[in-house]
């Protein structure tokens, strides 16, 4: 079965498949962004890059920038993560939608006495 980009939550949970299909397409992007956020934000701590690491654990407080750190990022790749999605899929250049006409009168023979 393959995984469907636009309806994620087909099946589970109930609360979410009854949500806009944009909606649950945003909600699951936005999960994959911060969670690439925290992979981030973990391995830059985890490899102290640029002394980043060892001021988060030795200064009072650091716990906050770490965390203002991955929510920031976390917002970055979301959006940067959703847009992928949206600007790759497929878009219907057919004509639709707008107002409907109302069918026109078809003559009938009816034969006069």
């Amino acid at each position: 079965m393959p995984f469907d980009a636009t309806n994620p939550f087909k099946r589970k949970p109930a609360k979410l498949s009854r949500l806009p299909r944009v909606v649950r397409l945003y909600i699951l992007h936005a999960t994959i962004g911060f969670g690439l956020s925290g992979i981030f934000t973990g391995t830059l701590l985890g490899f102290d890059v640029a002394g980043l690491g060892h001021l988060v654990s030795s200064v009072s407080g650091g716990w906050l920038a770490a965390l203002v750190f991955f929510m920031l990022n976390g917002i970055v790749f979301a959006g940067v993560q959703t847009g992928i999605v949206v600007m790759g899929m497929t878009y219907d250049d057919a004509p639709g939608g707008g107002r409907r006409r109302a069918p026109e009168p078809v003559p009938i023979p009816v034969r006069a006495r």
